[in-house]
């Protein structure tokens, strides 16, 4: 077991909803649906979402489809949502949302809008 405090499903849901609003709870998990446009899209967030994981050896669930991807968290040794939770949500949204293009003065441009480059659907 882990000396992590666990919160509460109350606790869990005002989080999301003021930190993390893509994110919802549900059967003990804060879970995120991450929607790409083809195979693709999807296995880079797979593998930027391992990437995180890994880096912080905290590791979610995934089931992944053509189209999306879905990620579930949970710390195991602690039996329920910890912080560690939230903060690894909050990497992987910030890394798999990242639009460069939105940030002032970034010279990166993202990819051209063209349907052949089209990546995630941003914010979904």
């Amino acid at each position: 077991m882990s000396d992590e405090p666990v919160y509460s499903e109350e606790e869990v849901r005002q989080r999301l909803e003021e930190e993390l609003p893509h994110w919802y709870y549900e059967d003990g998990w804060i879970r995120r649906k991450f929607k790409t446009h083809n195979w693709k899209s999807t296995l880079m967030v797979v593998n930027t979402v391992g990437h995180l994981a890994e880096a912080a050896f905290h590791h979610p669930d995934l089931t992944v489809s053509f189209a999306f991807v879905i990620v579930k968290l949970r710390t195991h040794r602690a039996d329920g949502i910890t912080e560690s939770d939230f903060a690894l949500a909050k990497k992987m949204e910030e890394v798999v949302q990242w639009q460069p293009w939105q940030e002032e003065g970034s010279p990166l441009s993202g990819p051209p809008d063209d349907p052949r480059f089209k990546y995630l659907k941003y914010g979904k």
